[in-house]
């Protein structure tokens, strides 16, 4: 017999004495692990899970439904409609293209007429006593507002708060003494990218939907929507008229108010924003407290970290703010924050840029304390800020200028890091700042705009509104003015 022939005769006895039975018995004991279950309690752990079929139906019915329940009678359809002027004759003079040929002030003929625009968006009642959050974009220039609830009642709502920075509004509708259903308030700093999320509004007026998605991203930081760039991403969708609902996680709460998508069609692709519930929280308890919305301010100011700044500093990693400026007798000097400390937290939350410090400032409430974690000169400590509400501190003294000068019809005021806060202007932000110009008067022929601020004025640094008056109306023959605009300063010659 030749050795390949020895061989294979070796290997089926080794075949039929050691595995066939083996094989045999885990034929016959399959049944047993069907029954068992999903899982067998009893493999050893380092074995894979027995995949098994489902014994009942109930295991193969997943269904978002008890959420759903629970959830939607709270998330509201918000009606607005508002007196808008139209210029009649033609629509034609109301083109874009025609008042970009044209001018903003060409003489339109023909009589002006009044006609009613109608929006739509969603809401979500956030407390029984008819409380409801909704995106601030949605009501704004708003003459009447009417909410319907998910079982067709109607009512008048009337604008308890809004906060045009955060894209936030508080409503509050009157039901009798009746509590209404309401959302209970989750925490969006537990969210992880891939957990289930829901979406409830009303898109397209076609009536309460529901959208199922998950987390795509935390912290998102997209231009244009909001002062507060800090958003949860979601590919739930989300479409126009679901602004101001409810993003819902597994466990039933209100964890962000959907506010935003990006598209080029009009249409979900599958990228939405909401505003994180944290946020949310914050412009809540401002509504409730009655005043108006004041956020702790900092007194300092920074960059982002970079790759090149993170080596520098010796950090594992570019993140957190360089800080490159503070303010004297801020919260951040008392603090003992230094120019070239390195934020990389706010009670223990990571900071990652410039972004997410404005953001966590801004959930945090005036009158506590909040602990920053910092990276000196390569070693780590924390410091506690004290949370306080911004001074106006000089008062901002508006005032509309007036003379022979070039500044005369400008509108201008005090900053201050109140009136900065206001304006939503960097809180570190000082001199006088344009408010408004009146048409016809001469800083409207010499292009003066709203948020220039007025620097120098002949050489002299402007130190407040007083001063400049004086320094304006100086009997010299000549005004050099130079102003900040846009991040720019611009300087001009007027002769007198």
């Amino acid at each position: 017999m030749g050795w390949t022939k020895s061989c294979k005769i070796l290997i089926k006895g080794v075949f039929c004495s050691l595995l066939l039975p083996r094989l045999l018995a885990a034929v016959l004991c399959a049944p047993a692990a069907l029954a068992a279950g999903w899982d067998d309690p009893d493999a050893p752990a380092s074995q894979s899970p027995a995949r098994v079929v489902p014994r009942s139906g109930e295991q193969t019915r997943l269904s978002f439904a008890p959420l759903v329940k629970a959830a939607t009678p709270t998330v509201v359809n918000i009606y607005t409609s508002k007196v808008v002027a139209q210029q009649g004759l033609s629509p034609l003079f109301n083109d874009p293209i025609f008042r970009r040929f044209f001018g903003k002030n060409f003489p339109i003929p023909g009589a002006r007429r009044e006609r009613i625009q109608n929006s739509l968006g969603s809401g979500v009642l956030v407390s029984g006593d008819g409380l409801i959050v909704t995106s601030h974009h949605i009501i704004q220039g708003s003459d009447q507002i009417k909410v319907v609830l998910a079982d067709n009642r109607e009512f008048a709502a009337k604008i308890i708060s809004r906060d045009k920075r955060t894209d936030l509004a508080v409503l509050r509708i009157d039901n009798g003494g009746q509590a209404f259903a309401s959302l209970s308030l989750g925490d969006s700093d537990e969210l992880e990218v891939g957990d289930l999320v829901l979406a409830i509004g009303n898109p397209f007026g076609v009536g309460q939907t529901v959208t199922s998605g998950i987390v795509s991203a935390l912290a998102r930081t997209t231009g244009g929507i909001s002062d507060y760039q800090f958003f949860i991403q979601t590919d739930a969708a989300i479409n126009p008229g679901n602004s101001g609902g409810a993003l819902v996680d597994m466990k039933g709460r209100l964890v962000g108010i959907n506010t935003a998508i990006f598209s080029k069609s009009g249409g979900s692709h599958g990228i939405g924003f909401a505003i994180p519930v944290n946020m949310v929280k914050a412009v809540i308890h401002g509504a409730k407290t009655g005043g108006p919305i004041v956020r702790p301010w900092f007194g300092a100011s920074g960059q982002g970290v970079t790759s090149d700044i993170a080596a520098s500093f010796g950090l594992a990693r570019p993140a957190g703010v360089l800080i490159n400026a503070v303010r004297k007798d801020s919260p951040a000097y008392r603090s003992g924050i230094v120019v070239g400390d390195v934020v990389t937290s706010v009670d223990g939350r990571e900071v990652g840029n410039v972004e997410s410090l404005r953001f966590r400032l801004a959930t945090l409430s005036v009158g506590g304390e909040a602990v920053f974690g910092l990276v000196r000169k390569g070693k780590t400590l924390q410091v506690t800020l004290a949370l306080e509400a911004p001074p106006e501190k000089p008062l901002r003294n508006v005032t509309i200028l007036t003379g022979a000068h070039p500044l005369n019809g400008a509108e201008v005021g005090n900053l201050s890091p109140a009136f900065n806060n206001e304006l939503g202007l960097d809180e570190l932000a000082e001199g006088v700042i344009v408010l408004n110009i009146q048409r016809g008067t001469p800083s409207h022929r010499f292009n003066f705009q709203f948020g220039d601020i007025i620097m120098r004025v002949t050489g002299a640094k402007v130190e407040s509104v007083a001063h400049l008056r004086k320094l304006l109306n100086a009997p010299i023959t000549s005004l050099k003015i130079a102003v900040l605009r846009k991040g720019k300063v611009l300087t001009r010659e007027f002769r007198q």
